[in-house]
């Protein structure tokens, strides 16, 4: 709750709860810019990963592609040598 750094005193005996309007608007001014630097931090941090997130899927289309077409060319020559080797296979039978 306390900015890093500020934590409250503790009370000495005879001391009350009595802040002044000054340190009371003090305190909500320094909670409220660590809560600033905080939001900015995080803020950095989700974009950074956004960032990430898109090269990561970028590769990950990329690589898809890849495999999509080897996968395509491996079927085409498997295809090639069984009806290369069946029509060799029909020629020496005839």
């Amino acid at each position: 709750m306390y900015p890093q750094g500020r934590h409250p005193v503790p009370l000495q005996p005879g001391q009350s709860f009595k802040f002044t309007v000054l340190e009371t608007l003090d305190r909500i001014k320094e909670e409220f810019q660590f809560l600033q630097a905080q939001y900015h931090s995080l803020k950095l941090e989700c974009e950074k990963l956004a960032s990430e997130k898109t090269e990561m899927q970028r590769h990950y289309i990329m690589y898809y592609e890849m495999s999509y077409g080897l996968n395509i060319e491996m079927h085409k020559q498997v295809r090639e040598k069984v009806f290369g080797s069946f029509s060799q296979s029909s020629l020496t039978a005839c």
